[in-house]
């Protein structure tokens, strides 16, 4: 079991190495979380994680039963000793590959926001960039972004509009 668990938490590092830096690995290993997250993926996810927490649980029941027996019987045997050492070594290496999934969990959630965030973004700041183009009066913003003038005028027109109709009535009422 500790050969695995050594595996597991070295297969995380990895993911998480990737994760952290842009490398063309990266975007692979994004769809891949991505549809592992889909269906049945984090129920699966959700059951080894209880079954690992229900495991590293009883290793540390274990360690404080062996560390008990020994505090009774007041010598040390070197079986108990052996025996805590490997629980020991199980109940850190589970705990740590599963700080490890959580910290691979929320690193592509943050990934996945950072993503959305930089093409709202770059969404947001194109028209920006017309209307700045529009503004310092360039020839080719006014003739590539035309409708756009033309709807920026009319907007800005139509409470002015709306603020004489007012007024005239206030002064003929």
């Amino acid at each position: 079991m500790i050969q695995l668990l050594f595996t597991l938490t070295f297969v995380e590092i990895i993911v998480i190495l990737i994760l952290l830096f842009r490398t063309p690995l990266r975007k692979v290993e994004i769809m891949v979380l991505d549809r592992m997250k889909q269906g049945r993926g984090p129920v699966m996810a959700k059951t080894v994680a209880a079954t690992l927490s229900a495991v590293l649980f009883s290793s540390l029941y274990s360690i404080s039963k062996i560390q008990r027996r020994s505090v009774d019987a007041g010598a040390v045997n070197p079986t108990d000793q052996v025996l805590l050492a490997n629980h020991l070594l199980e109940a850190s290496l589970m705990g740590f590959s599963l700080f490890l999934a959580l910290m691979i969990d929320r690193l592509h959630y943050y990934i996945k926001e950072i993503y959305l965030l930089r093409n709202s973004l770059s969404g947001i700041s194109r028209p920006m960039e017309d209307y700045d183009s529009m503004k310092t009066g360039g020839a080719d913003a006014t003739k590539s972004s035309g409708n756009e003038k033309i709807s920026a005028t009319t907007t800005i027109k139509q409470p002015e509009s709306r603020s004489i109709a007012v007024e005239r009535a206030k002064g003929q009422g």
